[in-house]
């Protein structure tokens, strides 16, 4: 029988991934609903390929475009709705931001498998997310490559003999550039991702380390490790995802070509593994495979997200909502790029810690850092 999956942000680029491997194994799945934000040319090609009985989208819609029967939510709050209305096997969770965290609330309600790949609505809300897994019974599987890869590690060992996980970062284009040459690199040289193909803002903050920063607090919330049991290298290769160090010394280690789709898939066939579209790694194609430890100095974002982790309360969302703000002013061109961190800096020192115990609380935290981030970002002009 075949499993149904509701696909959440189905026009990005984890989405569009994600539709690559249901159509490789359309003998297994079948599409229950898709949403998107503003991208409905690609929602209305996905929803005539893949015929789900649901589509969401915040921008309007034309019945006419869609299958016939096809049930609509438009709004702000459409993927929400959405979430709540199509129970599923198996729930994709690809919105991007912050903006995922109350569809990933509604979606744990039916207490099914939701295989997430935003970091943000964990980062922001992870207390209220664990509450509500455990009211009902939820399963949540990473999609990120580095979770992903911790996640497989983990089922090598008991939690009790674990020594540290060890978080995987390309670097992204601007690692082996002093602070100082950092200054002046254009929007393109950010863009310009080394090894992986991504959105536009994963892929700056891949460029900034902020992306590596928000997975140390993935993490944190994911598997329930403290930041002393968190740290991070540069891997420039993206062929070790991550890894996982063991307290007799051995080290698990997940690596493949970087591609997204393979662990898409894993979270959707789990326990099972299945042919994929993925070309499979040749090590003695691929080497030397090379390690490097992160520079604080030079990538403050890791400084501050493990600040932000170990602060809790409302500072984790202060992290990524300011960071979120500051790369929307860098891509108007309203500030450079060390500015982001900055920015982002500027915000943590200028908003008082409270309790992360509510999403009105989480969204005013937010808030607060955007308005933060406008206000620095103002003076600097």
């Amino acid at each position: 029988m075949k499993k149904e999956v509701l696909l959440l942000g189905s026009t990005g680029s984890i989405g569009t991934q994600t539709v690559d491997v249901l159509k490789k194994h359309a003998d297994r799945f079948s599409v229950r609903g898709l949403s998107c934000r503003g991208d409905v040319e690609t929602l209305y090609r996905q929803a005539n390929e893949l015929h789900p009985e649901f589509v969401a989208a915040e921008a309007p819609l034309d019945p006419e475009r869609l299958p016939k029967g096809t049930e609509i939510f438009t709004g702000a709050d459409a993927a929400e709705r959405l979430a709540e209305a199509a129970d599923a096997d198996v729930t994709v969770l690809a919105i991007s931001g912050y903006a995922a965290l109350r569809p990933l609330l509604a979606a744990i309600k039916h207490g099914r498998r939701i295989a997430i790949a935003n970091k943000e609505s964990l980062v922001c809300g992870g207390r209220l997310v664990d509450a509500a897994l455990s009211a009902y019974g939820a399963e949540l599987l990473p999609i990120d490559s580095e979770q992903s890869a911790i996640f497989q590690a983990l089922q090598n060992g008991r939690r009790d003999e674990v020594k540290r996980l060890i978080l995987t970062a390309s670097g992204g284009p601007f690692f082996r550039k002093t602070r100082g040459e950092l200054q002046d690199v254009s929007l393109s040289d950010a863009l310009n991702h080394p090894t992986w193909k991504m959105g536009k803002k994963i892929t700056l903050d891949s460029a900034t380390l902020f992306n590596k920063g928000l997975e140390i607090i993935e993490a944190s919330r994911l598997f329930h490790f403290g930041a002393e049991q968190i740290s991070a290298l540069i891997h420039p290769q993206s062929i070790v995802h991550s890894m996982v160090e063991y307290r007799d010394g051995t080290i698990m280690a997940n690596l493949s070509k970087p591609d997204m789709r393979l662990p898409i898939q894993y979270a959707l066939t789990y326990p099972e593994r299945t042919e994929s579209l993925c070309e499979p790694l040749k090590l003695e194609l691929n080497h030397p495979l090379e390690f490097y430890p992160v520079d604080p100095e030079r990538f403050p974002a890791i400084r501050m997200a493990y600040d932000a982790l170990r602060a809790d309360g409302v500072m984790p969302t202060v992290y990524n909502g300011a960071n979120e703000r500051a790369a929307e002013l860098y891509f108007a061109g309203r500030i450079g790029f060390t500015d982001i961190e900055d920015c982002v800096e500027a915000a943590l020192n200028a908003i008082e810690n409270r309790p992360a115990d509510s999403v009105d609380a989480i969204a005013a935290a937010d808030a607060a850092a955007r308005y933060a981030v406008d206000r620095h970002a103002g003076k600097k002009q």
